[in-house]
């Protein structure tokens, strides 16, 4: 079974760790949905999608001084345990310093633009 969503937290998780400017892997609309949330809410400085038959999707890290701006990624929903959340109970990561991404029913979207939409959903993510 391959897990897009792990595939994407890994490979972010391990491009901050080693300082790499830049990561690349191979491109889903998930993924995609999910980088964008991330350069809204200013964890990634900026990603591109390329290639034609097959599509890569390169995503540039943000560093803030001698660290990333990414702290921490996890995978909250996983293929053997969904988790889903109500619009009312979106969990705040670290007291709201950080971001819960959502997919909701609009598409994919951080958890406090969730709750003003009041929209519940699978909660893919969590960043600090």
């Amino acid at each position: 079974m391959h897990d897009p969503v792990a595939d994407l937290v890994v490979t972010i998780r391990n491009g901050a760790a080693a300082f790499h400017p830049k990561v690349c892997l191979f491109h889903s609309k998930l993924k995609e949905a999910v980088v964008a949330v991330l350069k809204s809410e200013g964890y990634v400085s900026s990603y591109e999608v390329s290639g034609e038959k097959i599509k890569k999707l390169t995503i540039h890290l943000k560093y803030a001084g001698k660290g990333s701006a990414i702290t921490e990624i996890r995978q909250v929903s996983k293929p053997g345990l969904r988790r889903y959340s109500a619009a009312s109970e979106i969990p705040k990561v670290l007291g709201g310093m950080g971001v819960t991404v959502i997919s909701t029913p609009k598409g994919v979207m951080s958890g406090v633009s969730a709750q003003k939409a009041n929209l519940g959903g699978e909660i893919v993510c969590s960043v600090w």
